[in-house]
């Protein structure tokens, strides 16, 4: 068993040891991606709804907020659909409440400029980092699997975001499946050669969600109804003025503020996702059952690729869509 899969475990244990969550404890757990919700978070307005100040801290990858929950550092968090999988699998008591993005150009496998790869096939025996077990990981299998590249002959080299970054600068990598703000970085000297969306029409598509520990939603189901809210209220925002945030709005330098990102990429990594409304949500492709079956597949893959070691027969007990429909 990797180290990975050692410290889900003793996570998972860990979980059953942690002392229940207040609302006047809550630590929110967030990554580096980019979507309309920073804005919300700069702006307080969900400590405005919630009725508190939050403790916000930024992670650099979904394993890294999976280990905060489990420990119960941690009440709400942010997660990759592959991180989410590899967790629930192991039977932490997570609950999603949000499908917080579908993940479309905002990720993607970039290759240097003079790397030498100009086709997949070329990618073997170069070396390309990623985040493991993180959404870009996942599509980053997944388009090697399409193209018939054996991922052992592949150097694939485990980096979070900020790592990649800076391996990339130094040159120490060929190429990156990853997100913002690494990824507007190495676009810069680097060429697209599959994306997140094109990954997820051969079959394995990705998305983002909020969750929340068990414990602390069941004690506190109007936080999570709220935080679910403030979100959908941002998602609305950006569907009706997304056009304004340009990379010279007040917007956009909110979430370069919070992410690291550089403002002038802000408007492409926001129109590289998709953001479900409360109806999408509620709909029978989300909350409403797709959700769970997309968790299923995903951890299906990841037991493949030998990332976890079983998958359970159900995942709708980790899924609910109770809060989006107290938010309305």
């Amino acid at each position: 068993m990797n180290s990975l899969l050692k410290s889900l475990a003793l996570a998972a244990g860990l979980a059953t040891l942690a002392v229940q969550a207040t609302a006047a404890d809550l630590v929110v757990g967030y990554q580096t991606g980019v979507d309309p919700s920073k804005v919300a978070q700069a702006d307080g307005r969900y400590d405005q709804a919630i009725g508190q100040k939050i403790d916000w801290r930024r992670f650099n990858s979904g394993p890294e907020v999976v280990a905060a929950l489990a420990s119960g550092d941690v009440q709400i968090g942010n997660l990759g659909s592959s991180p989410l999988a590899a967790a629930t699998s192991r039977k932490l008591p997570l609950v999603t409440f949000l499908v917080s993005a579908q993940i479309d150009s905002a990720e993607a496998l970039v290759v240097r400029d003079g790397s030498g790869i100009d086709r997949p096939e070329q990618l073997v025996g170069k070396t390309i980092a990623t985040p493991f077990v993180s959404t870009s990981h996942y599509s980053l299998l997944g388009a090697l699997k399409h193209w018939g590249v054996d991922p052992a002959k592949v150097k694939i080299v485990n980096l979070n975001s900020t790592e990649i970054a800076a391996a990339w600068r130094r040159g120490d990598i060929d190429g990156a499946f990853v997100w913002s703000p690494a990824l507007g970085e190495i676009k810069k000297n680097g060429k697209v050669l599959a994306d997140a969306a094109q990954v997820g029409s051969w079959g394995a598509p990705t998305f983002e969600v909020w969750v929340a520990r068990k414990d602390f939603a069941e004690k506190h189901p109007e936080v999570i109804a709220q935080y679910a809210k403030v979100t959908l209220q941002a998602f609305a925002d950006y569907q009706a003025h997304g056009k304004a945030w340009d990379a010279q709005s007040e917007q956009a330098r909110k979430i370069a503020r919070l992410t690291g990102a550089d403002a002038a990429d802000i408007p492409e990594l926001l129109a590289g996702s998709r953001y479900p409304d409360a109806q999408a949500q509620l709909g029978p492709d989300l909350l409403g059952g797709g959700t769970a079956k997309a968790i299923a597949h995903t951890a299906e893959f990841l037991k493949e690729q030998k990332r976890i070691p079983t998958v359970l027969d159900d995942y709708s007990p980790y899924v609910s869509a109770e809060y989006v429909r107290k938010a309305q």
